[in-house]
């Protein structure tokens, strides 16, 4: 049993490097080696005052085991449950893919720079995700079609490999629909069922239409995979100072004291994960970044 006094408690909350408990709600096997965590934070009142951006990452602690940043893909202001999307890649992702409902981990956040949502209000947006990196961009998918009066033409951009990196075919489909909204989707490597393009590279980014400069994209994805999709942009017209990078690099505090994801003189942590291409430009063909 805790002997601290509830003050002492409330400290421990709003230390950063003090985890919250959280109880697995739902949990959702994607694909193979992909899954999704439903999490509620057990204090109620930590709970109720927990508030992020989308773009911002957590850090999921499983005792004895270690911790792994992981992106929300939920919606702020439309779901009650904090959603996470999990690809088994390493030591702690698989102890995350054995838990269950009703078992219980250790949460620390939100941590991080969500995605620029203000200042794409009133443009054009080109949302390109590859491989498996199209779990961060949910949120803001969702929150741009829930909200798709305050934003211009939106197309959305899916580049895998194989087809079954494509985990979310139905949410694709369901966009597909919506008004004055491009889908584009593209493997490498198709299949007999495969109904969307069959491309190498980012060839599928030739069917985006920009319009206008006032056009903002967002990406995410392999560092060379955006590097290319940025320089195509450009050449389509995209301003560089208009697209935003979703980075990813090895994390150990999240508060930037640590320095494991420092890139070039940022630490992707506090100052990331969402960039603007311009402060990247120069470091992402460079080995060691």
């Amino acid at each position: 049993m805790c002997r601290c006094s509830p003050g002492s408690r409330a400290r421990a909350r709003s230390n950063p490097y003090v985890p919250n408990e959280a109880e697995i709600v739902r949990r959702v096997q994607e694909s193979g080696t992909i899954f999704t965590l439903y999490l509620r934070i057990t204090d109620p009142i930590a709970h109720a005052a927990y508030s992020y951006n989308p773009g911002q990452f957590n850090m999921l602690y499983l005792y004895g085991i270690g911790e792994v940043p992981i992106s929300i893909v939920s919606d702020p202001e439309h779901e009650d449950l904090l959603v996470h999307t999990i690809n088994r890649v390493g030591r702690v992702t698989r102890g995350l893919e054995q838990l269950r409902e009703g078992q219980r981990l250790g949460i620390r956040g939100p941590f991080g720079r969500g995605w620029p949502l203000r200042a794409a209000e009133g443009q054009d947006v080109v949302m390109v995700s590859g491989g498996l990196g199209c779990a961060p961009v949910v949120s803001v998918i969702n929150h741009m079609i829930r909200r798709r009066e305050r934003f211009g033409h939106f197309t959305i951009v899916q580049k895998v490999k194989r087809v079954d990196e494509f985990i979310w075919p139905e949410r694709y489909e369901r966009w597909q629909k919506v008004p004055d909204t491009t889908v584009l989707v593209a493997a490498t490597e198709g299949s007999a069922n495969w109904r969307w393009q069959v491309s190498g590279k980012i060839k599928v980014l030739d069917d985006v239409l920009v319009r206008s400069e006032r056009t903002i994209a967002m990406l995410c994805g392999p560092g060379g995979f955006m590097g290319s999709a940025a320089e195509h942009l450009i050449g389509k017209g995209v301003p560089a100072e208009s697209i935003y990078l979703s980075t990813e690099r090895n994390m150990q505090c999240a508060v930037g004291h640590c320095g494991h994801c420092q890139f070039g003189p940022t630490f992707i942590c506090k100052d990331g994960p969402i960039y603007p291409y311009p402060s990247l430009r120069s470091l992402l063909g460079v080995e060691g970044f």
